[in-house]
């Protein structure tokens, strides 16, 4: 069971990240800081794409930096790439192979911006084109469908959002995340019989909303690629604003809303869902107003901060895809269609 396996090895690969790349992070950070960065343009796909989301929050958030998600093909097919004066361009990737993210770290060398690498890969094609890498060691990964690469990059950007911070206190925080990640997994027994309720489940829901917009965006890629479930992700802002009326009595919503500043609108979205349509509700918090409005109620620990929920919120999400796969009848190792490694230009 190898994806299983994976799932639950995150904690460690968490913890080992923390130890054996924080001084690398701070270095890099270092070098940054020296540069004029007025901005942040990354280049990713996939689950990387989804840990790019939360990159975008993050560094707007605690370091006011903004934040612009590469479009790959202005730079291979159309040949016309954006002036990039002033950013640092980072490349997200778990292979380092994709030709289309290689394009834009090159693009941006040749426009002198400093380029920055997050891998599990660190001899990759990417990595050549970089003036700092971060290896984000998550050891090899080879369920098809991606779990500890994904949380190990959501803890590279944390570092190096903490670091490019300053904030020593912030740094306390990603030391707990081990064992805040340790504790969402404990409720395994529990998602693996609440995924059997979802087993005829063709479509579905997912909201998020701030830090976990992206978490939203990785469980559905999770529930399309190994359950084949049409799973759309949503902000529950955008949803209010015409994907709402989709939802009849009974349709699946799932729903990320931990504690903080965003959860006062995804509980009202969640009221509404609940109280004025009856959809059947999956929820992940550590809220109890959000938690008891879910027909499954999942949840992360209470004092786990709404910056680093993410890291928390998604291994619920991972085990609840795992466990329905397997619910219907699918080979969580071997999803139809799709490669470890896709290498798009």
């Amino acid at each position: 069971m190898t994806l299983y396996s994976e799932i639950n090895e995150q904690p460690e690969r968490i913890q080992s990240l923390l130890a054996f790349q924080r001084k690398e992070v701070e270095r890099i950070a270092l070098e940054i800081r020296k540069r004029d960065i007025q901005y942040v343009f990354l280049a990713a796909r996939g689950t990387s794409d989804n840990a790019g989301r939360y990159a975008n929050y993050l560094l707007g958030a605690h370091n006011r930096l903004p934040l612009a998600l590469a479009t790959p093909s202005l730079f291979t097919y159309y040949k016309r790439p954006p002036k990039l004066k002033n950013a640092l361009v980072i490349g997200i990737s778990q292979s380092g192979k994709s030709p289309d993210i290689v394009s834009v770290l090159e693009e941006g060398n040749r426009q002198g911006c400093a380029t920055l690498v997050i891998t599990n890969e660190p001899g990759s094609p990417l990595t050549q084109r970089a003036d700092y890498v971060i290896d984000i060691r998550a050891g090899m990964e080879k369920a098809v469908a991606a779990t500890k690469t994904y949380t190990a990059e959501l803890m590279s950007i944390a570092m190096l959002s903490v670091a490019l911070h300053g904030n020593k206190k912030l740094w306390q925080d990603l030391e707990k995340t081990g064992r805040w990640m340790k504790e969402a997994l404990k409720q395994d027994n529990f998602i693996a019989q609440a995924a059997q309720r979802y087993r005829y489940m063709d479509q579905a829901i997912v909201l998020g909303r701030g830090f976990n917009y992206a978490t939203a965006f990785e469980w559905a890629l999770k529930l399309k690629e190994l359950a084949y479930i049409n799973a759309e992700p949503y902000s529950s802002a955008d949803f209010a604003h015409g994907p709402i009326a989709m939802i009849e009595p009974g349709f699946p919503v799932l729903a990320i809303a931990p504690k903080g500043k965003v959860s006062g609108s995804m509980v009202e979205m969640l009221k509404r869902l609940h109280m004025d349509i009856s959809a059947e509700l999956v929820v992940i918090s550590n809220d109890k107003r959000a938690l008891a409005l879910a027909q499954v109620p999942l949840t992360i620990p209470s004092d786990m901060p709404e910056w680093l929920s993410p890291l928390g919120c998604i291994l619920p999400a991972q085990l609840f895809a795992y466990y329905l796969t397997l619910a219907k009848g699918y080979d969580s190792e071997k999803p139809r269609s799709i490669r470890k490694v896709t290498e798009t230009r």
